[in-house]
């Protein structure tokens, strides 16, 4: 847990890092994308509008898992105090909020030819827009807490609580009846409802978004550690 608690240590890694990831991610995406675009066949009831769920797939789980790291980096910060915990956090919160509005943004415009209207208040749809709302939240209390020079403490219980949405986002298909279907891949079992020809291009988009993802918020870390230095550097002038 500790292992890279150190800026100096972390910043050795993050830098290399963080170009791989960004170049591997944006390379992916467009084989993926390509293929998803011009070489997958159209689906047989929803035709060619399907092919927006390469984009949009990956932004909701983008979305959801980037909650998901928010809320382990606060449990990180409250139980463990890694030094990095909070600035993970506040790396999160623009990306995860960006694929979160992209989320729902494509999901609107996949519904339009699929259900007739942009916006239906199904479940999925209402629980992924409380969770965009709950990403404008964090990033506006990590900011004001920031501003105070305060430790984070209320942010990271922010996206522990706030974590409680995942569950609902995911089961909402089941619990209650809605315009989305259900799960199409069940990763546990290795099993996939979804035809080959249109699965790997899905794959490869999830896994391209991903990486880019992560260098993301890695740059933005990097750069979180920097501002700080530079803080700490002109409080020690100003005191001198």
């Amino acid at each position: 847990m500790h292992v890279y608690a150190n800026p100096a240590r972390f910043l050795k890694i993050a830098r290399p890092l963080t170009a791989w990831l960004g170049w591997l991610g944006a390379v992916l995406i467009l084989v993926a994308l390509w293929f998803g675009l011009f070489v997958a066949p159209p689906e047989r009831f929803q035709g060619d509008s399907v092919r927006i769920l390469y984009i949009h797939v990956p932004s909701a789980w983008l979305a959801m898992g980037g909650w998901a790291g928010i809320a382990a980096a606060g449990l990180a910060q409250l139980v463990w105090r890694h030094p990095l915990a909070a600035v993970a956090g506040r790396a999160l919160g623009v990306p995860g909020a960006v694929f979160a509005a992209l989320a729902l943004a494509t999901g609107s415009l996949w519904g339009r030819p699929t259900w007739g209207s942009y916006w239906e208040w199904d479940g999925r749809m209402g629980s992924m827009l409380v969770l965009f709302f709950l990403y404008l939240g964090y990033i506006a209390l990590a900011g004001a807490e920031r501003e105070r020079d305060g430790e984070g403490r209320l942010t990271a219980i922010f996206g522990l609580v706030g974590a409680i949405n995942l569950p609902i986002i995911h089961y909402s298909v089941v619990w209650w009846k809605s315009l989305h279907q259900g799960q199409s891949i069940d990763i546990l079992r290795g099993t996939s409802a979804i035809a080959p020809q249109m699965l790997w291009p899905l794959l490869g988009s999830a896994i391209g978004f991903t990486l880019l993802f992560a260098a993301i918020v890695l740059m933005r870390m990097r750069a979180e550690l920097a501002r700080t230095k530079v803080e700490a550097r002109m409080k020690r002038m100003a005191a001198e």
